[in-house]
């Protein structure tokens, strides 16, 4: 349905204007300036010609078809245009104007009932308050933009009309060309998600770009997104992830998360490209426009200067490349036309005098070189080069043999020229060896991800039902922030181990459960209102004999009557002592873009001071458990260090997959944390030692 947006017979201007300056006048102009081959009817009551078109006073009094409308009058005749364009059959509508749900409340009402009302009609809408739309192949030019980009084969949507303009601005200054430029306003209607589906089947369109400020849908847009990821790349720079997503929390993976935290994991999951800055999306958009996708990590460089070759390499090992390594073949051909006191090895320094020729002979050979999935080319100019002539001849090598070529021609005014051959034909030029190396990164990841097999995903058999009686049960009793207690029985209906534990009212229950439990054991405060028992002195481990369990339980409740004077104190846990292991945590921390974000990281008292934590969304895959074990700095640990046995690490994934499933299946639940999680030596399992919960309001 969204083809009448990018590919109609005919458009209606409903706002045009014959007064230069309004958006009416250049909305208009465009359509006519692009050579949109369509028809164009510009409808205003007040003139009957407008910019040498027949001027219509009304939609109606059109006796043509009308595919697409653009609207650019004020928000108060929306209701009326759309009973109009249902009458003419258009189905399609480009609202630029503003002074909708932005203005505030009374802008909100008239969008939320042009919402309602389009639904009705089954007619979609682009906006409102936005730029309006490109489409450089049906040449429409439905925007009030300066200027119209060259063909070419990104596309780009935004949410940001500024940023659309800078943008369209910096490409006509660099001849860089689009196949699509949408500026999505205030997604009323259609937004990212929406346009992804339409991209990723675009023959026009190779590679997808978005500015994005806010998503609605996180879940939905993640699903489409990896689907559409998996035929070209999608590259997407996020605004608004860092404080803007802070919030209060009570527990460590409340305090730890946040909307960055999801919006980086959300986009790993789903095969997008994170751009941090407007530069780098441009940059690697350039190079997936124009060259193909290395088929591995192994980088070669060329460079007439042996300090940007240096610092080429650098960035290589910076961004987790491989320096490729020339075949004994290529040595020898390249020793045998370089001069000597050229460097045969990577990266290849053929000195300052090299020539255009030199630069064509050594290229050649470097990038027919088996060992070799992609080349950087550097140059920086000196009084012999000549700088046109050196990328007329990177260029034509460039597109020889399917492996991806970058240059960096270093400098402005020397290397101008020959960076405008290098535009001209398809190769990216970045003004820094590092940038061209990032991309490679980029590119090398991607290549990655298409050759990732398809997800797979593991569920077990638990007690599903008996976990919804005990939330019913909270729910009913208004208690939201579960304990201990309950969330050890909830984690154990989905097969988490728990050490032994009997709750104690009294310092003589305690000791009757200590003999029960069998020393040593761990004693914990059990009160609702204290989460953090540590801190508070709540618990106290190595408990050996009967005396210390009564020092204890008084020293634990008095303590924690101390810190908390209006606390509930339900009791005095005491634990069996799981000895031995390490300490992990295991955390879910509800986003409300993307849902349940699980975390891992290490356990215990440090995990807000150091840190050294993993996120994805649920549901994980098999593949996105192992990744968050790997990921943390102190996965070493967990494999065993001088002499120490491996972790259970085959118990840990499960116990991820686990958690997954639990909050997939309970997705009220805001708040877990399963601090710690002694994993024990390879083969034991582990034991989940505390854990709490807390449940979504309502």
């Amino acid at each position: 349905m969204l083809k009448n947006f990018f590919e109609p017979k005919s458009v209606v201007v409903l706002g045009a204007s014959a007064t230069p300056g309004k958006v009416g006048y250049d909305v208009l102009k465009n359509l006519i300036k692009s050579n949109y081959r369509g028809e164009i009817f510009p409808v205003n009551p007040k003139a009957s010609e407008i910019q040498g078109l027949r001027a219509y006073p009304s939609i109606l009094d059109i006796n043509e078809d009308i595919d697409l409308l653009i609207y650019i009058i004020p928000p108060q005749f929306i209701l009326k245009t759309l009973d109009d364009c249902k009458k003419k059959n258009i189905d399609s509508i480009i609202a630029i104007s503003a002074g909708f749900k932005e203005t505030g409340s009374a802008g909100a009402k008239i969008e939320r009932e042009m919402l309602i009302k389009a639904k009705e009609m089954n007619i979609r809408i682009l906006g409102p308050n936005c730029l309006g739309l490109i489409d450089t192949s049906s040449c429409l030019n439905a925007t009030f933009a300066p200027g119209m980009p060259s063909e070419g084969n990104i596309a780009f949507f935004s949410q940001s009309g500024a940023l659309c303009i800078a943008i369209l601005d910096w490409a006509l200054g660099e001849g860089i060309g689009f196949s699509k430029f949408i500026s999505l306003g205030n997604k009323s209607d259609l937004g990212e998600i929406d346009f992804l589906k339409y991209l990723a089947d675009d023959e026009s369109t190779k590679v997808i770009l978005g500015y994005l400020e806010g998503i609605e849908d996180g879940r939905a847009f993640m699903r489409v997104a990896r689907e559409v990821s998996k035929k070209k790349p999608v590259i997407i720079t996020k605004s608004g992830g860092t404080s803007a997503g802070a919030k209060a929390a009570s527990s460590h993976t409340g305090s730890l998360a946040g909307s960055e935290k999801s919006i980086k994991a959300a986009f790993h999951q789903a095969g997008i490209i994170r751009a941090d800055t407007v530069n780098d999306l441009f940059n690697y958009a350039l190079a997936f426009a124009c060259q193909p996708i290395p088929k591995g990590s192994r980088i070669a460089i060329l460079s007439n200067s042996g300090g940007p070759g240096i610092m080429a390499a650098d960035a290589i090992e910076q961004y987790k490349l491989n320096l490729a390594s020339f075949s004994r073949e290529t040595q020898e051909q390249l020793r045998s036309s370089l001069p000597t006191i050229a460097s045969i090895y990577n990266p290849v320094d053929i000195i300052g005098d090299a020539d255009a020729d030199r630069y064509h002979k050594s290229l050649e050979l470097i990038i027919n070189d088996p060992n070799v999935d992609g080349v950087l080319v550097i140059l920086t100019p000196t009084a012999v080069i000549d700088v046109q002539g050196a990328a007329e001849k990177v260029a034509n090598l460039s597109s020889e043999n399917g492996k991806p070529v970058l240059a960096s021609f270093m400098g402005k005014v020397s290397v101008e020229k020959g960076i405008k051959v290098l535009q001209r034909k398809k190769v990216p030029n970045y003004n820094y060896p590092e940038s061209a190396i990032k991309v490679f990164r980029i590119m090398s990841d991607y290549q990655n991800w298409l050759n990732a097999p398809d997800a797979s995903y593991q569920t077990f058999k638990v007690r599903q039902k008996k976990v919804g009686t005990i939330f019913a049960k909270a729910r009913k009793n208004n208690l939201l922030k579960l304990g201990e207690q309950e969330a050890r029985e909830i984690i154990s209906c989905y097969g988490f181990k728990v050490p032994k534990s009997i709750l104690a009212l009294t310092s003589r229950e305690a000791i009757l459960a200590a003999e029960q439990i069998g020393y040593p054991l761990v004693m914990k405060i059990v009160s609702p209102d204290i989460l953090h028992k540590t801190d508070v002195g709540g618990v106290k481990v190595d408990i050996e004999n009967a005396h210390q369990v009564e020092d204890a339980f008084f020293e634990i409740t008095s303590k924690s009557r101390q810190y908390l004077t209006s606390a509930t104190i339900l009791g005095v846990s005491i634990q069996e002592m799981v000895a031995g292991g390490k300490e992990v945590i295991l955390g879910v921390s509800k986003d409300p873009q993307f849902g349940p974000l699980i975390m891992f990281g290490l356990g215990g008292i440090y995990v807000e001071v150091l840190k050294d934590v993993s996120f994805r969304i649920a549901p994980l895959s098999v593949k996105d458990a192992d990744e968050m074990i790997r990921e943390i700095h102190s996965f070493p640990l967990l494999k065993g260090v001088r002499g120490e046995q491996p972790t259970d690490l085959a118990a840990l994934k499960e116990y991820l997959l686990r958690l997954s499933q639990l909050v997939t299946d309970f997705p009220d639940i805001v708040e877990l944390d399963i601090n710690p999680l002694i994993v024990k030596a390879e083969g034991e399992g582990a034991f989940a030692a505390d854990a709490r919960i807390t449940l979504e309001e309502g």
